[in-house]
């Protein structure tokens, strides 16, 4: 078996990921709710983020299939219910807007009078929210094994260290790439992210209804 089919899915993996988590998109979000603070502040809020990003998707890469068992979920219902999420969470970024899936206006009203914005809303829902929850318990249970499941929990710990630089490097980038061009990088991202709710839900229908296959 060669490892080409293999690191493909773990590529897939981290695209689809980094597209859902989006930090540039929100870096407007993350300066508007920064603004007055000190760049002390402000980095213990990026790093604080960052790493509860991680956590938050481990858990669900290793503790996913055990709640879904929980509930009585099957994988291919669950597969049907992400990509409707995240394909609703792509909508919005076709407009260069947060889905209210992500982050609500009362949650930014909430989060302006917060000394600490790092976990809520900044990493859960704003970045970790259902969405990328959803993908990482999918990606997760197709792994199949130990260690495509370490690769995979890798790979978070990658992004999320991304997600730092991007949060850690939010004002330059804000102002080199501007409200046009985070506004792009975001609608690219909502293309990548349809894309793959389209095709969640078709593989769910396909676990659901064998005989669509035929």
């Amino acid at each position: 078996m060669t490892l080409l089919p293999v690191w493909s899915e773990h590529i897939k993996f981290l695209v689809g990921i980094f597209a859902i988590l989006n930090p540039l998109g929100a870096i407007p979000i993350y300066l508007s709710l920064m603004a007055g603070r000190s760049s002390r502040e402000m980095h213990r809020t990026t790093l604080k983020a960052s790493v509860a990003v991680a956590v938050i998707l481990t858990i669900a890469v290793w503790a996913g299939d055990a709640l879904l068992s929980f509930f009585g979920i099957g994988i291919p219902a669950f597969r049907i219910a992400g990509g409707l999420l995240v394909l609703l969470i792509a909508i919005s970024m076709f407009s260069a807007k947060t889905s209210p899936a992500q982050h609500t206006d009362a949650e930014q009203v909430e989060a302006e009078a917060k000394n600490d914005i790092s976990v809520v809303p900044l990493a859960i829902p704003l970045l970790a929210g259902p969405g990328a929850i959803s993908l990482a318990i999918v990606d997760a249970h197709q792994a199949g094994n130990l260690t495509d499941k370490l690769a995979f929990n890798l790979g978070i710990l990658a992004v999320a260290g991304i997600v730092w630089v991007v949060l850690r490097l939010a004002e330059p980038i804000g102002e080199r790439l501007g409200t046009g061009g985070l506004s792009i990088a975001t609608r690219v991202m909502g293309l990548i992210l349809a894309a793959m709710a389209v095709q969640f839900m078709a593989d769910g229908m396909l676990g659901l209804f064998p005989g669509l296959s035929h």
